[in-house]
């Protein structure tokens, strides 16, 4: 047996703003977004903001339900409105920001498992990394170059294919 070892690169800013105006751009966005969430039994309010190779900047924010498992992260909710809208087209850069009136939350949230899975399927598709800005409401960023950061040796298509004999 042989020991590995998985490590990567990330960039931090303890300020958000300090970052490009198109990244900036998009963490507003998700910040926006997140006020419109649909969180009335956690108030734990998640917006994200994906900008696609074609320019479009696309919103989407967690969307709870009395049927807890019948709700939706705001990561996803974007991702497949950008899909189902913008087929073909790959996402460059995702923005994802998380608070709550409950308690301060000064750390950076990131996606939870299941959005990571669907953000390695996109970018697994799209053949393109996608940049992955995480921001808290204290101004805080971590910015990761790929999905792959986020969750190694992920599970994609390719895996399905049947094997020619």
């Amino acid at each position: 047996m042989n020991q590995k070892n998985f490590s990567f690169n990330y960039f931090e800013t303890e300020d958000y703003r300090s970052l490009d105006p198109a990244d900036q751009d998009l963490v507003i966005r998700a910040f926006n977004a997140a006020g419109k969430a649909f969180s009335p039994y956690s108030q734990f309010k998640v917006g994200a903001a994906l900008r696609l190779d074609n320019g479009v900047i696309i919103t989407g924010n967690n969307q709870e339900n009395a049927a807890y498992p019948s709700g939706l992260c705001a990561e996803r909710v974007a991702m497949f409105y950008a899909s189902s809208q913008y087929p073909g087209h790959a996402v460059e850069t995702l923005a994802v920001v998380a608070y709550t009136d409950l308690a301060r939350l000064d750390s950076v949230v990131p996606p939870c498992g299941a959005c990571r899975q669907v953000l390695a399927e996109y970018q697994h598709l799209g053949n393109n990394k996608i940049r992955i800005i995480m921001a808290s409401a204290n101004g805080k960023a971590l910015i990761l170059e790929g999905v792959e950061t986020l969750l190694p040796f992920s599970f994609h298509a390719d895996y399905l294919k049947k094997a020619k004999h």
